[in-house]
């Protein structure tokens, strides 16, 4: 055996030894059998990763955590599925590959043939047998079968709406997808509006469902559910209708606070609503023309961000409050949104802060209807937005403002002027993208049948290879004629193909679905595989997903619940989102943009300056990436370090919620541990060659035994692995100091060192047990379980203190140490008392139960 401790030698030899044994793999049928038994399942999965082409430290980190979970899960003897695939569809891909000159599988397949080497270098529990790749025809023939289901149930529809369009990626993306800026998440590009005919997902048919369901959620962090909660953005309240001046048609608006219906002053159109053609006067056409011209190059956040002044435009045209029987004008405004609501808000200047704003700004009315506690008649300072009594509303004069909503619902229903209602911010999901490299969407549109389904024994639609893809322009698919022109399957009539491929967020809402039954041919998955996996036990992503990702999963999965594949409502029992791996990063704060960052290894650390300008540059701690040329590779700490050491450091760090700042000194600092590790237990290796004795000692049975049960209980209470790490090393020193490395307590504890180890470091745990005389793995041994006798303390340490310094200490039975007169009589008779109360007068004693007594003398 070696007798210096060699990563780079022990893990290529145990992952291939595992890889051999397929210690990773589980079988539909033993899940079966744990569910029907006291034998349980546990599901563990990280997001899995886009094949970009290398893995980054955020991937190592959050894989790490998730591992780490299923090994300690499986030695607690649950049948763990643990398994991996590639997020593979999407624009970057294709991208890559048009700059590349080479086909997007090529790229693709490459990739993901680096980054599964790299992810068994680190040494991942993975069942590589389950693994999948969405741009695979033998995955995305059921994300397709997956769109017929829901075209089936009414969920897919096609419409012609005003879209997100990237002019680099020439492509629609999703609300979701554009930042605060504007800016589409992938390319950067400023995103402009265009009308295009697109397909959508009903996602608002389940926006209750998804809203209620998130009280279900017990184990997800409490910021990702109010997340959600707020994007699904549920708002109870009314549509209220006002009749336009001179015309039979009504512009509707819906409000949360009908009980400031009194107090309107002007209602406002979006700019892009069909009536403000119609309605805009002659003389104010040229101004209403203009601005809306303005307006088109505006973003939706710049439309509706509360830091930037609202403008608007009146348009010469009235409507009549139907409450006040008054007329008020009809204006158009950059903050209103047609595809939200109606279209239409009615401005209460008095009780809403926008308003009132914008009111001021164009000098509108302000009227107050809603009178606060301690009001004084004065004008309005500002908007007051809180409850109150009402006043200047006719029949509801005095009533409190809550009271009042309800009863002006029940007038304007009476009246037929309105009805009550609930709206959600949460808007259906755009799936359609113009690019080649995704799922095709398969449906036929024929000139007689209209869109017809692709039937089911015709699935997968593979996309064709024969294409030229420029990056530019309609979509490479529309431009293929032979693929395009097809017979309509239902009438036999010449057809046309749709030429969108998905959003790839689809592929990525069902694949944990598939690894309960990754290669089966015939069908999603055997129902009754995947409802014996599902839910996921244990989910582990960046929270980065907490909304487009998370939320479309659940939504997919509550749709396949309702076509009778699922018999679960959520996807993920329980959600951890880990913290961000940062680098030391370096900025120059004199530049802007990308160029303010400078990568680390042109830096001298000591003296850090702008290599180009030689101007001081600040340093700090940032999320690793290539653009801020502060990551480390993977690779390469794994060829200095090894993995376990990789492992450990991304474990200890941090809680894994929390920000990990990677730095080289704590990293071999964790080199170090498991080099005392690999010295203690090789030394105890050869010593146990001259037999063990059958010596116990006591306190090292208790150092033991309180590692294994902090240990558990850091897994079991939330994943507290930082703190695991520490009371394996409170072990490690303990078994160090024990003065007798041969007795029966010492095998124990070496034992125990590397079982707790086992899940963290599992190469070195591995080899060091082997060492120790086991054949068998060690990660095929059970989780240990704590001994409560082992923790009872014999004795105690007791304090002698006089005059309150501390002159000495004794060991005294623990049976004593809440008998302060028992405690006293112990120090009197110790040999600082002795020493130091001769010729003293004691004036007082102090017993301090457990710890200390204390003699006052003179």
């Amino acid at each position: 055996m070696e007798t210096r401790y060699n990563p780079q030698q022990i893990e290529p030899k145990w992952q291939k030894v595992w890889a051999q044994m397929q210690l990773d793999k589980v079988n539909n049928d033993a899940v079966s059998a744990a569910n029907s038994s006291q034998k349980k399942k546990f599901y563990a999965l990280s997001m899995f990763p886009y094949p970009s082409g290398d893995l980054h430290m955020g991937h190592v980190r959050n894989y790490t955590i998730t591992d780490v979970i299923a090994r300690y899960k499986r030695m607690q003897g649950y049948q763990v599925l643990h398994p991996m695939g590639w997020d593979a569809f999407g624009l970057p891909a294709e991208n890559a590959a048009i700059d590349r000159n080479t086909h997007p599988a090529k790229w693709t397949y490459a990739n993901i043939a680096n980054m599964r080497s790299q992810l068994q270098q680190v040494g991942l529990s993975y069942d590589w047998d389950r693994e999948l790749a969405t741009c695979s025809p033998d995955y995305y023939k059921w994300t397709q079968w997956i769109f017929l289901q829901f075209l089936e149930a009414g969920l897919a529809y096609q419409k012609e709406a005003k879209v997100n369009w990237d002019p680099i990626d020439q492509t629609v993306i999703a609300n979701e997808q554009v930042d605060n800026e504007g800016r589409s998440w992938r390319s950067g590009a400023i995103v402009e509006k265009r009308k295009l005919r697109q397909w959508f997902f009903k996602i608002t048919d389940y926006a209750e469902q998804l809203l209620q369901d998130l009280d279900k959620l017990t184990d997800w962090p409490s910021n990702v559910k109010i997340m959600q909660a707020n994007w699904i953005g549920k708002s109870t309240g009314a549509e209220l209708s006002f009749l336009i001046v001179g015309s039979d048609e009504k512009i509707t608006v819906f409000t949360t606070r009908p009980d400031t219906v009194y107090g309107v002053s002007y209602v406002v159109l979006a700019p892009e609503h069909p009536l403000v053609e119609t309605l805009t006067s002659p003389a104010q056409k040229e101004a209403v023309s203009k601005f809306i011209e303005e307006v088109k190059n505006l973003s939706e956040i710049d439309r509706t961000s509360d830091d930037r002044p609202k403008r608007g435009v009146a348009i010469g045209a009235s409507v009549v409050n139907p409450f006040t029987g008054k007329e008020v004008p009809i204006w158009i405004a950059d903050y209103v949104l047609f595809e939200y609501g109606t279209g239409a808000v009615m401005g209460v200047p008095a009780h809403d802060v926008r308003d009132f704003a914008f009111a001021k700004q164009y000098n509108l009315p302000i009227q107050t209807v809603i009178n606060a506690p301690n009001a004084t008649g004065e004008e309005l300072k500002a908007a007051y937005t809180e409850s109150g009594t009402m006043v200047n509303s006719g029949e509801f004069d005095g009533l409190d403002s809550v009271t009042a909503k309800t009863k002006i619902i029940e007038l304007a229903e009476s009246k037929q002027w309105g009805t009550a209602k609930i709206t959600y911010r949460l808007r259906d999901w755009l799936i359609s993208r113009q690019r080649y490299w995704g799922c095709p969407i398969p449906v036929i549109h024929c000139p007689s049948c209209g869109i017809v389904p692709v039937p089911h024994a015709d699935l997968p639609i593979a996309l064709p290879e024969d294409v030229e893809l420029t990056g530019r322009g309609a979509s490479p698919l529309a431009q293929l004629e032979s693929w395009v022109n097809v017979h309509c399957p239902k009438c036999g009539t010449a057809a046309k193909r749709e030429t969108d491929t998905m959003d790839t967020f689809i592929d990525s809402s069902w694949y944990f679905l598939r690894f309960a039954d990754a290669k089966n041919d015939q069908e999603i998955g055997d129902r009754n595989a995947i409802n014996n996996w599902m839910s996921v036990d244990q989910y582990v992503g960046g929270v980065e997903h907490a909304i487009l990702h998370l939320l479309y999963s659940r939504f997919m999965t509550k749709v396949l619940r309702d076509r009778g594949l699922l018999d679960f409502d959520e996807p993920f029992t329980r959600l951890l989102t880990q913290g961000m791996v940062q680098g030391l990063t370096y900025m120059n704060p004199n530049k802007g943009g990308k160029d303010k960052w400078v990568p680390s290894a042109l830096v001298d650390p000591k003296d850090p300056k702008d290599p180009k300008t030689g101007e001081p540059l600040q340093a700090l701690y940032a999320t690793m990436s290539k653009s801020k040329g502060n990551g480390v590779s993977p690779e390469v700490a794994i060829a200095k370090y090894g993995a376990d050491t990789l492992r450990m450091f991304t474990l200890f760090k941090a809680p894994p919620e929390k920000d990990l700042e990677w730095e080289d000194a704590d990293v071999e600092g964790q080199q170090r541990f498991l080099n005392r590790v690999w010295r203690l237990v090789t030394s105890f290796a050869e010593t146990k060659q001259n037999g063990i004795s059958k010596k116990v000692d006591k306190n090292l049975r208790r150092a033991i035994h309180i590692a294994i049960k902090e240990v558990s209980e850091d897994f079991d209470g939330g994943y507290q692995l930082n703190t695991a790490i520490s009371e394996m090393m409170k072990l490690s020193n303990a078994l160090q100091d024990a003065e007798d490395k041969s007795s029966a307590t010492f095998l124990e504890g070496v034992e125990t060192l590397l079982t707790l180890l086992a899940p963290f470091a599992p190469h070195i745990a591995e080899e060091l047990w082997s060492a120790i005389g086991h054949s068998d793995s060690i990660h095929l041994q059970p989780w240990l379980t704590h001994d409560p006798d082992a923790l009872t303390v014999d004795e105690i340490t007791l304090v002698i203190q006089i005059n309150g310094k501390v002159r000495g200490s004794l060991q005294v039975p623990s049976s004593a140490s809440n008998d302060k007169q028992a405690l006293e009589e112990y120090a009197r008779s110790s040999e600082a008392a002795q020493k130091y109360l001769e010729s003293k007068e004691i004036k007082k004693v102090i017993a301090v139960v457990g710890k200390l007594v204390n003699f006052v003398v003179v």
